[in-house]
């Protein structure tokens, strides 16, 4: 697999916007801890934005709350939330 300079830079980018500075071990451990981070935060914009379309669809909250394994009240205000800015 080859990368572009673009995609390495991009790449190294992102890692040194965690690094605080620091080398070794606990440079890479923060850069994968922040880039986690972002990760999860995309993917928990996503997931609420599909239980919205699961409850305008007929869903219900305690179907969503199993499913997703969040708390009727946490589903509840979910759906009275309107969709994630990106």
């Amino acid at each position: 697999m080859s990368y572009s300079e673009v995609d390495v830079s991009a790449a190294q980018a992102a890692m040194d916007k965690y690094r605080s500075g620091l080398d070794g071990e606990i440079a890479a451990a923060l850069a994968v801890v922040g880039l986690s981070a972002e990760r999860a935060d995309k993917e928990a914009a996503i997931r609420d934005d599909m239980i919205r379309v699961a409850h305008r669809a007929g869903a219900s909250l305690r179907h969503l709350a199993e499913v997703s394994g969040l708390g009727r009240k946490t589903v509840t205000a979910i759906v009275e939330t309107g969709p994630t800015q990106s």
